[in-house]
């Protein structure tokens, strides 16, 4: 059964699939459309290049009203990630808009891994170090990065 939920996450697909921003990719499961399965690789002249990094996002039927639920699936270092992988990342929580797609909520994760807002932690320890120490900062997100090619 079709609903407006449902109709929108399609366009979104078909648009993510026909015109795919650069870096990020997604697709819903083969037998549930509300859930999909993204990947995100790491922006270039970042800690987090060459990394490839998954994602699952959740949506329900009040989709595009309310953000999805998205978490990583593969371990992640930085500052506005939590252990179990969700992100705190204003659009999907307070700023979220309607207008936003899927193509746009990837390309915010993956700008997020550019620019980390150590002011807003998920991870405090990342955050300390991303402003303290950016050298063992670097070193513990290139650690993510070779995990992500196992996973």
């Amino acid at each position: 059964m079709s609903t407006p939920a449902k109709r929108r996450l399609m366009r979104d697909f078909k648009k993510l699939s026909t015109d795919p921003p650069v870096g990020v990719s997604g697709a819903p499961t083969q037998d549930n459309v509300l859930l999909w399965n993204a990947v995100i690789f790491g922006p270039e002249e970042t800690p987090f290049e060459d990394g490839t990094f998954k994602l699952v996002l959740q949506f329900d039927e009040s989709y595009p009203t309310k953000p999805p639920h998205v978490r990583f699936v593969t371990k992640m270092f930085h500052p506005n990630v939590y252990a179990n992988g969700d992100l705190c990342l204003d659009i999907l929580q307070n700023r979220w808009s309607p207008t936003y797609d899927v193509a746009a909520i990837l390309t915010s994760i993956q700008s997020l891994l550019h620019d980390p807002n150590p002011a807003s932690p998920a991870n405090a320890e990342a955050a300390r170090l991303f402003v303290d120490n950016r050298k063992e900062y670097n070193k513990r997100v290139k650690e993510t990065v070779e995990e992500s090619w196992m996973s």
